[in-house]
């Protein structure tokens, strides 16, 4: 017998456990409506992204996880889709999402009532607050998983919180604000409201460094950034990478995968 086919019956033996090599983990890589996949959180998993995004509706008591309100399923919840899945994988990989990676980022986008919505998460999340970052009297404990609220954001009601286990989405126009790292750790905005560049040429001089100060002003005040409704294409993907965008969005999983396991920013490059 070959030793090619003595290790095949030992990887089937063993389940197929030692079958595929975990995936290079990409902190950059981010999947925008990631529910909409055939496995949610497991194909973002399996490509290395470190950061989700969930829609959610508040509909019985349920946090149910969908684009638009018709699109709901009782079965798809928020938990079952997201919370226990990464509950589990965290246990099983002695503490963290993706080996030798910052916390994993789950963004929970609200489409239905603020304060009833997040009064909901709120109390679903206590229950995982052990691989949860979480601010207490304003203090941060980073945990395995951070949870960033978008949508609709109840941010006074979030701010008023001696215990929170979620921060804030925040916007560009933020950073010009008072709300702390810890409330607002994430800014997101919409690229076309910012830049009209979709790729196609040159990356005018004026938008780049209108990129660049965006993204060192973020990062001087200890946030990250992010941009959605971005053109899907690797010149885009190379100037935000480039400018130290931190997340970078995408409906592909396998596109942007092979983007980021190729490329380097410019400031790496020899």
């Amino acid at each position: 017998m070959s030793p090619t086919h003595l290790l095949s019956i030992c990887l089937l033996a063993c389940g197929g456990v030692a079958a595929a090599a975990a995936p290079r983990p990409l902190p950059n890589a981010h999947a925008h409506n990631d529910y909409e996949h055939a496995r949610p959180l497991a194909d973002a998993l399996d490509h290395g992204f470190n950061s989700v995004e969930a829609d959610i509706y508040l509909v019985d008591g349920q946090l149910l996880v969908a684009h638009d309100r018709e699109d709901c399923r009782p079965e798809r919840t928020l938990r079952a889709l997201y919370l226990e899945p990464l509950r589990k994988r965290i246990e099983a990989n002695g503490g963290s999402v993706h080996a030798d990676t910052p916390d994993f980022t789950l963004l929970v986008d609200f489409k239905s009532d603020g304060k009833a919505t997040y009064a909901a998460l709120h109390e679903q999340l206590a229950e995982y607050r052990t691989m949860l970052t979480r601010v207490d009297n304003g203090r941060r404990a980073a945990g395995p998983v951070a949870v960033i609220v978008s949508g609709n954001r109840p941010i006074t009601m979030m701010a008023s919180q001696r215990l929170r286990y979620a921060g804030v989405d925040g916007r560009i126009d933020d950073l010009s604000g008072h709300a702390s790292s810890h409330l607002a750790p994430l800014i997101s905005d919409h690229w076309p409201s910012y830049f009209k560049w979709t790729g196609q040429g040159e990356f005018p001089v004026e938008e780049r460094a209108k990129l660049a100060r965006i993204a060192d002003q973020a990062h001087r005040q200890g946030r990250r950034l992010r941009f959605w409704a971005t053109p899907e294409n690797e010149a885009v993907w190379r100037a935000l990478r480039t400018a130290g965008v931190d997340l970078i969005g995408t409906d592909d999983l396998d596109r942007l995968q092979a983007f980021l396991a190729a490329d380097k920013p410019a400031q790496e490059k020899p």
